[in-house]
């Protein structure tokens, strides 16, 4: 019953409406109760005890109603209820209303109810029994006339309660729409199963009341008993509605009240952005303490649980109108309502961050703690309370991320987006997909290939070209293997030798697996995993225009052309941009058993010595061509991996493709090593150096042709654990690289303490060393200090000849990039060193590294 409400203010522009209703509903009860009123006199002479005991215990007991506890007197119960209805069925209409408009007027002169809200209140009362009076009138009569009661007596007194409820429940919904506007319906509702329990009771219990009277009127005072046990009830069901959307500790409203009043307040504001009024946007904050867990900890959880209590207290300070939540833990949420723009959002975020920046003092002993705070804003960032609460978790994960205090939501922060996690579901269906059969051993393919009888590759033919474009003689010529490096000498020719583009393809399928894989079985994948990479692997680097810097006589898009077949594009796309090509490479959705999910392959791309131009090893690459997607961004693959279990599975698939295709490059007598990257959860469990070891050891691979890059931040994840795992694996014989040198936790104490033979400089430093002169002082300053600790340096992102002469200059040891060579299959890169003619850079006025100017 909305009676105990004790706000007496009217929401500005709603004042004239409402009031309007008001005055009609105490102006037609008036008109209702006038004629009953002016026969009363007549008749309260003649009324017995029994009524004057109901009018004073209803009076009575209004005087101090029934309050459960809470913030407010919405759920007041008024006994007076019971006893009017009661006078009601007994003794008629007049009385009835008389006795309530009485208790109405002291229980609102006790609870400070303003003058119209007391005159609302004795109309609502006055229709409602005007209505149950009709009902008992339609029915056989008077109820409790002193003969036998009869069954139609009973329907009488149910429809009379039932029409009693309806019209008192309707106008004060009606008042509450009227007066509050959108927000009237989810209190209302939330209020129904309250109202049905306690005024329901009291309504039941009239007619045991009128039954008693008609024995003794000194048996109505024990009425009192029961009425007790409803207040209790009504006490007990309140309370537990609170438990269930209150914080214990703090006193804030829970999870539950935010779901509730997020999405009341999301009705509200859609509303008002179709009417276009302003303000139409609403903002949830979600706080999560920084350094609460180490209070915690140091001073245990009852000092833990006070500085939560201190906290709420300033969130509920600078959180305003809006409404302050503890989500659980260290959590809290506000809903911000009425915003223009996301800049009032922040503001509000800003001063939350003043709030918590100030210590906390307890026991004398000043705490910092701080807090890292995630926004999403309606309806740009989600539109229901679920979407909004995981956009406002990922941009305070962004925020803690970054070392910052607030961050708005942000698609490109989201890592676990549906359209992610569709991505990882097919990324494990493609790992788990069983090997073929009749999978044969290293070199098994490679008796029916036209092979020289000394392992040595032979490429003949007029027209092929080298890496720098020079036409190659027209007699055979031989890669010959020496230790690590490649070089170039003449064999005479064999007679009638096949065509040459059919001997590269007839090797190159008996030597790669993937390739041998998909000619055999399309589409099958293997059940292990790729190299795990963290960016775009050698690809054209983005944001740099889309110009590329090549090589005199290198073809347009950077790849050797076989025959005239068009060859991959680094991105992935098919050359030709034929959409029918962009699923995986063993055939289309009806012929691959996995084509839902794709194909993973391997690209390298060769690393080459500066000083002489010769093919020193490669970098092995991961693929993804997805059936819906293409290629799929090495750097977007690796976040999703690296997030579950399927990181595992990867890292299992790329150890066994690359050891594998070791072996089979050193049955056709190439002996080039081979870098693969790993992330951070493989050096953390140390699953992999038993790995490759097992690996090594089964393909007869000698442990210095494999050699894992690292990254700084794998360092810092865990370094007594990832110092481990590179120990074991340089034990092994496996070479170590840091990769991305200088981008991420840069420390001299990890070249120093590292068990490390090679430092990558990072593409971000040699893309722009040719024009700017920081990025030459960092990679020659890394080159000279690498060398002074014996490590070998190798440039990632050789893009144009000016940096290739300038890192020569500056004493790098070896380089990649599309100045050389794209990532390209390994059937391509037999094709490609069968062409390459080395290069050795000459002395030139501009390979000088330029010089830094004094700032």
């Amino acid at each position: 019953m909305e009676a105990a409400d004790s706000r007496n203010s009217v929401p500005p522009g709603r004042a004239r409406r409402f009031f309007a209703f008001v005055w009609s509903v105490v102006g037609l009860a008036a008109l209702l109760c006038v004629r009953p009123l002016l026969d009363l006199p007549a008749e309260l002479p003649r009324l017995p005890v029994a009524f004057w005991v109901m009018a004073a215990l209803a009076v009575g007991c209004d005087a101090r109603p029934f309050v459960p506890p809470g913030h407010r007197q919405t759920s007041a119960v008024f006994p007076s209820t019971c006893f009017t209805f009661a006078i009601l069925l007994g003794w008629g209409f007049g009385p009835a209303v008389l006795v309530q408009a009485a208790a109405v007027v002291v229980s609102g002169w006790r609870m400070g109810y303003a003058p119209w809200r007391t005159a609302f209140n004795a109309a609502q009362y006055a229709a409602a029994l005007g209505a149950a009076y009709v009902v008992t009138w339609l029915g056989p009569g008077s109820v409790y006339d002193g003969a036998r009661l009869r069954a139609t007596d009973v329907l009488a007194v149910a429809g009379a309660t039932a029409a009693w409820f309806a019209v008192n429940y309707a106008l004060v919904s009606a008042a509450v729409r009227l007066r509050f506007g959108e927000r009237w319906w989810p209190g209302l509702r939330q209020g129904l199963g309250f109202e049905l329990l306690s005024t329901g009771s009291l309504l039941l219990l009239a007619p045991v009341l009128v039954a008693a009277a008609r024995v003794s009127a000194a048996l109505i005072p024990l009425v009192l008993v029961p009425l007790f046990a409803v207040y209790r009830m009504a006490r007990l069901s309140v309370e537990q509605q609170q438990l269930a959307s209150l914080d214990p500790l703090t006193g804030l409203p829970n999870r539950k009240a935010l779901l509730a009043e997020v999405g009341e307040q999301v009705h509200l504001h859609a509303e008002r952005a179709a009417r276009g009024e302003p303000g139409a946007r609403l903002a949830l904050l979600l706080i999560d303490l920084d350094r609460f867990k180490n209070v915690n900890d140091a001073l245990g959880h009852a000092v833990g649980d006070r500085l939560l209590v201190e906290v709420s207290a300033r969130l509920t300070g600078v959180g305003g109108e809006g409404m302050v939540a503890r989500l659980g833990g260290d959590e809290f949420g506000i809903v911000v309502t009425g915003l223009a723009d996301v800049d009032e959002a922040r503001e509000i975020a800003g001063r939350v961050v003043r709030a918590l920046a100030e210590p906390v003092s307890l026991d004398g002993l000043p705490l910092d703690v701080g807090g890292s705070i995630g926004v999403a804003l309606y309806p740009e960032h989600g539109e229901d309370f679920a979407t909004l609460m995981r956009h406002a978790d990922v941009a305070m994960y962004d925020a803690k991320h970054r070392n910052d205090t607030v961050a708005v939501y942000a698609a490109e922060s989201d890592h676990n987006s549906a359209e992610r996690l569709a991505l990882l579901a097919d990324l494990r269906r493609v790992l788990e997909a069983g090997r073929p059969a009749d999978d044969p051993p290293p070199g098994a393919g490679l008796a029916g290939a036209d092979v020289p009888g000394d392992g040595a590759l032979v490429a003949t033919g007029g027209g092929a070209r080298g890496g720098d474009g020079a036409e190659l003689p027209a007699d055979g010529v031989v890669l010959a293997a020496g230790a690590g490096r490649w070089r170039l000498r003449r064999r005479r020719q064999r007679p009638e030798p096949p065509h040459t583009d059919e001997l590269i393809n007839r090797i190159a399928t008996a030597a790669d697996p993937i390739r041998r894989r998909a000619v055999a079985a399309p589409g099958a994948g293997g059940d292990h995993g790729e190299v795990p990479r963290r960016r775009a692997g050698g690809g054209r680097p983005g944001g740099r225009g889309g110009a590329v810097a090549r090589r005199p006589g290198q073809p347009a898009d950077g790849a050797a052309d076989h025959g005239g077949r068009a060859t991959d594009r680094a991105d992935g796309g098919v050359a030709d941009g034929d959409p029918t090509r962009r699923g995986s490479a063993g055939g289309g959705p009806d012929t691959d058993p996995v084509a839902g999910a794709g194909e993973i392959t391997m690209y390298y791309q060769p690393q080459v010595a500066i000083a002489t131009g010769e093919v020193v090893g490669v970098e092995a690459l991961l693929r993804w061509r997805h059936p819906r997607r293409g290629m799929v961004d090495p750097e977007e693959l690796i976040r999703v991996a690296e997030q579950s279990a399927v990181m595992r599975l990867l890292t299992r698939r790329v150890v066994d493709d690359v050891v594998e295709q070791l072996a089979r490059w050193s049955a056709v007598g190439m002996e080039l090593p081979a870098a693969l990257n790993v992330s951070v959860r493989d050096l953390h469990t140390g699953e992999i150096a038993d790995q490759i070891a097992d690996r090594l050891a089964r393909h007869g691979v000698p442990p210095q042709r494999l050699q894992l890059e690292i990254t700084e931040g794998a360092l810092m994840a865990d370094p007594r654990r990832v110092l481990a795992t590179i120990t074991r694996l340089h034990r092994i014989g496996v070479g170590i690289s840091l990769d991305d040198f200088g981008t991420g936790y840069s420390s001299l104490q990890h070249l120093r303490r590292l068990p490390l033979s090679e430092v990558k400089v990072d593409r971000s430093f040699v893309l722009g060393m040719a024009e700017d002169a920081d990025d030459a002082a960092i990679v020659k300053s890394t080159i000279e200090l690498a060398k002074a600790l014996g490590l070998r340096v190798v440039a990632e992102g050789v893009e144009d000849e000016r940096t290739w002469r300038m890192l020569h200059a500056a004493g790098c040891d070896a380089a990649q990039g599309w100045f050389y060579a794209r990532p390209m299959p390994a059937e391509e890169l037999l094709g490609w060193l069968a062409r390459y003619r080395p290069v050795r850079p000459t002395p030139s006025p501009d390979a000088e590294i330029p010089r830094r100017h004094a700032r």
